[in-house]
């Protein structure tokens, strides 16, 4: 069953999110430590929440996994991407792990 990781940065007053930072050093980052066990990934930059309606999110980037045993795998060497996150962003990301059903 594929797994996927979602990684949520909300908007709120006072965040900040450096977009370049995100692209060129973050998202590298994610491929060095914890690629080998990527099935695929996107990152989506924010731009609204509906016709008329800020964005609820910065962005969103989504991971999938083949199986929960190569997600643990991956999440095993997260450690240096976590510790990256205040460079681009003064938001306390939120994640969810879940099974793709479709």
């Amino acid at each position: 069953m594929t797994v996927s990781l979602q990684v949520l940065y909300p908007v709120s007053e006072g965040t900040t999110f450096d977009y370049d930072y995100y692209t060129k050093t973050h998202l590298a980052l994610v491929g060095t430590h914890m690629g080998a066990h990527i099935e695929s990934a996107t990152a989506i930059k924010g731009l609204a929440g509906g016709p008329d309606t800020p964005a609820g999110f910065h962005a969103v980037a989504t991971i999938l996994c083949k199986d929960q045993a190569t997600m643990d795998a991956m999440l095993g060497g997260a450690g240096p991407v976590l510790a990256d996150i205040p460079n681009f962003t003064n938001v306390q990301p939120q994640m969810l792990i879940g099974e793709v059903i479709s």
